[in-house]
């Protein structure tokens, strides 16, 4: 096991060894707890299933705690812990417990598919998870198990108004849209804000490992609002923040929002604040990049500080200005999302 990391980092200061050459300050880390899933959606998963990793190249949970130190400790002030399905991890909670009492870090938040969620909400919030969002990509319960592989709507509805009910505001919603499959939902998924704080986030459909990308699945996000206008002419753009994913809109009087997160058609690489650990210990510095370094063997080779902040600073260096483009992308091997990490 590593030892103690003593760097010391300001609060709320950002390590020049997390900056890039263009500027670029990473003080949002999502780190990747497990490769497997109860879901087998289709923009996740190859059809045939994925090899998942043997369980001793996983990060550990000491391993997952000292990464989430190390990168708090050089100014990052959120950390997501995503999948595969994160619930799966019998050691969540204390994962969660653990990081969550780092100082400097804000936010620790979760990505979930919501079927178990409601199950465990209240104790992973007294834990001290405080930002949620949850996956959920068609309100028809036939259409929910065609994309998901899986029966489970009425579940995942019911998680979706526990983290409501257990005080998570707003509780984001992350909908995958694909033509000829989901995209004639957006509407209802709008009347989902009406009464509820909740941001629904439609997401355009990219490429990665397995998944069968095609371009005309992809339903661009100018069409979305487009559509979407055309029932609720009202609607709104917000103001977003500064490394906002989503572009935000509003239904004047609705009590949640709506945002589109537009990496294929209008990227916001530019302002990209994220870094990426998988879950068998990877730094990934772009979601859709080839390049991996491997921090799990650092740790476990006893490697000393300043080699493995070389390491991290010769990884975020590398990041490139920006993705390759959707057509690009899909010529490029890169891993499914599972194995990345949503």
């Amino acid at each position: 096991m590593m030892r103690a990391f003593k760097q010391k980092i300001k609060d709320q200061e950002v390590s020049p060894c997390l900056v890039d050459t263009f500027g670029r300050k990473h003080n949002y880390l999502r780190i990747s707890l497990t490769e497997r899933c109860n879901f087998r959606c289709q923009y996740c998963m190859p059809e045939e299933g994925v090899t998942l990793s043997p369980k001793a190249n996983l990060l550990t949970t000491s391993e997952v705690i000292n990464i989430s130190s190390l990168f708090v400790r050089l100014g990052v002030t959120k950390i997501r812990f995503t999948g595969g399905e994160p619930l799966i991890r019998k050691d969540l909670k204390d994962i969660i417990k653990s990081v969550s009492q780092l100082n400097g870090l804000h936010t620790v938040g979760m990505t979930t598919n919501g079927l178990v969620l409601y199950r465990q909400i209240k104790e992973l919030k007294d834990a001290g998870l405080n930002a949620l969002n949850i996956s959920l990509d068609s309100l028809i319960p036939a259409k929910f198990e065609f994309i998901a592989r899986i029966k489970g709507l009425n579940k995942v509805m019911k998680s979706i108004d526990a983290a409501l009910e257990g005080g998570f505001d707003p509780v984001k919603i992350n909908c995958v849209v694909m033509k000829g499959i989901n995209d004639d939902e957006l509407v209802p998924f709008v009347k989902l804000t009406e009464h509820k704080n909740l941001d629904v986030r439609f997401i355009e459909y990219s490429p990665f490992g397995g998944n069968n990308w095609k371009d005309n699945k992809m339903v661009p996000y100018i069409e979305m609002v487009t559509k979407i206008k055309a029932e609720f002419p009202e609607l709104q753009r917000l103001k977003d923040l500064p490394n906002d994913t989503s572009k935000a809109y509003k239904v004047p009087g609705f009590k949640g929002q709506i945002g589109f997160i537009t990496s294929m058609t209008e990227n916001f690489c530019g302002s990209c604040n994220r870094l990426r650990i998988t879950a068998d210990g990877n730094l990934k510095v772009c979601l859709f990049g080839t390049e991996e370094i491997s921090l799990r063997d650092a740790l476990r080779q006893n490697m000393s500080e300043d080699a493995v902040l070389n390491m991290i600073s010769s990884a975020v260096l590398s990041k490139k200005k920006q993705h390759a483009g959707m057509f690009n992308l899909s010529k490029m091997k890169n891993r499914p999302m599972i194995l990345i990490g949503g």
